[in-house]
C-alpha cells in the first residue's frame, strides 16, 4: 500500500496550487490508443500533482482505489490528499484552485458560499443510496421494535438528526412526509455528532436516529439499535455527496481534469464491481481499510456501502429539491445558478472515452 499523505501543511498546498498542474495547458488531447498505459488516454508529459481535499471517508473509494491500483500513475499523475477543519476554510481553497477536487454535501451554506461568490464547480457523484442498503439511514432503539413496526409508528418519538437546513434534514423530512407525520408530530433532537446517538440509544434519551455507516452496523453489533427499514423507501433519489472541482482545475486544466475524471472512474468501476457484483471485493475491502477509519476487512462484508455511480451520474434534480427546501426554510442567501454550478461535461467525457458501465 502506498502511503497517504491527509495532512498536507499550507506551504505544500500553496507550491502545488501555483506549479503543479503545468502540463494542462495547450489543446486537449482526448485520444485514446490502447497502447498507453492506461490503455486509453495517452500520460501528461510532465508528472502532475493534484491535490484532493479528503478526509478518508467512505465516499472517497474512486481516489483511493484510483491511486492504489495505478490509474493516476498511468496519466502520469500525482495525487495528494489533505483535509481541512470545516468546509468553510475548504470551499475558499478550492474556488482560489489551491486544492483541485473535493467532496461536499448539500448544506444551506454550501449554496449561500457558492451563491454569494465562491465558484465552485459539482462535477460527479461521491454518494447516494444503493436499492434496499441504504449507508444513511434511520435506526430505532432495541427496545422498541414490538412498539415501532412502521413509520407512522415514530409518532411522539424523540428522533435524533445530525444538523438543520443539510441533506440530513432533507431526508429527515422525506421521512415524515412519507409517514404522513410533521415535525409537530414528533420530537427532534439535533446531535451533531454521529457517535454520540449510539451513546443516546444506549441511556434511552432517544428513540430513533437518522444514522451512518458504520454506525449503523456497530450499533446493531452492541445492542442498541436495529435499522429501521431503508431509506430509499421514500428518497429513492437522493443526492448525499458530490465531487467538487476548482474551476481552474475543470475549465483551463483541461488535460489533467480529464484524465483525473477517467481515473477516478475507473477506481469507482472498480468498487462496484466489489461490492455490487461481487468481483475483486478482497482487494477493494484492503484498500477501504487502509484508507478509512473503518478497518476491520469482516465489518466491510456487514455494512451498507455507500452507493457511487460507476458512470459519475448525479440525481441533479434532487439537487434541485433540496435547495428548494432550505429556500423554504429562509436559509439562502443570493441567488444559486444550478446551470453556472453544476457542470458535468468533464464526466460525460470521462464516460465516452471509457464507455458506459454495465
Amino acid at each position: 500500500m502506498k502511503k497517504m499523505w491527509f495532512l498536507v501543511p499550507l506551504l505544500l498546498i500553496m507550491l502545488v496550487a501555483c506549479g503543479g498542474n503545468s502540463s494542462g495547458g495547450g489543446d486537449l488531447d482526448d485520444s485514446v490508443s490502447k497502447d498507453n498505459p492506461s490503455g486509453d488516454l495517452a500520460p501528461l508529459d510532465n508528472k502532475t500533482t493534484v491535490l484532493i481535499a479528503e478526509d478518508g471517508a467512505a465516499s472517497g473509494a474512486g481516489f483511493y482505489i484510483a491511486e492504489e491500483k495505478g490509474y493516476f500513475d498511468d496519466y502520469n499523475i500525482d495525487v495528494k490528499f489533505t483535509k481541512f477543519a470545516n468546509s468553510d476554510d475548504m470551499l475558499p481553497a478550492l474556488a482560489a484552485g489551491e486544492v483541485d477536487i473535493a467532496g461536499g454535501v448539500s448544506t444551506a451554506s454550501f449554496f449561500n458560499a457558492i451563491a454569494q461568490g465562491i465558484d465552485v464547480k459539482i462535477i460527479a457523484d461521491k454518494g447516494h443510496y444503493n436499492d434496499g442498503k441504504s449507508y444513511f439511514s434511520f435506526v430505532i432503539r432495541n427496545d422498541l421494535t414490538d412498539e415501532i413496526k412502521d413509520y407512522e409508528d415514530l409518532k411522539g418519538k424523540r428522533i435524533a438528526i445530525s444538523s438543520r437546513n443539510s441533506v440530513d434534514e432533507y431526508i429527515y423530512a422525506e421521512m415524515l412526509k412519507h409517514a404522513g407525520l410533521t415535525e409537530d408530530d414528533v420530537e427532534t433532537v439535533i446531535m451533531s455528532d454521529f457517535g454520540n446517538m449510539l451513546a443516546a440509544m444506549g441511556n434511552g434519551s432517544i428513540d430513533a436516529a437518522l444514522q451512518i455507516e458504520p454506525l449503523i452496523t456497530q450499533g446493531e453489533q452492541q445492542d442498541l439499535h436495529v435499522r429501521f427499514k431503508d431509506a430509499t423507501d421514500f428518497a429513492p433519489d437522493a443526492q448525499i455527496a458530490m465531487v467538487l472541482g476548482s474551476p481552474d482545475f475543470i475549465e483551463e486544466d483541461t488535460n489533467v481534469s480529464l484524465r483525473f475524471m477517467t481515473a477516478y472512474l475507473k477506481g469507482v468501476r472498480d468498487y462496484n464491481d466489489a461490492f455490487v457484483k461481487g468481483e475483486g471485493t478482497d482487494d477493494v475491502i484492503q484498500i477501504m481499510t487502509e484508507y478509512t477509519a473503518l478497518k476491520d476487512p469482516a465489518l466491510w462484508e456487514k455494512v451498507s456501502v455507500t452507493g457511487l455511480d460507476p458512470n459519475g451520474a448525479m440525481f441533479v434534480e434532487d439537487i434541485k429539491t433540496q435547495y428548494q427546501m432550505y429556500e423554504e426554510n429562509g436559509a439562502t442567501r443570493g441567488e444559486f445558478d444550478f446551470n453556472e454550478s453544476v457542470d458535468t461535461s468533464l464526466t460525460e467525457k470521462a464516460v465516452e472515452i471509457l464507455g458506459s458501465y454495465k
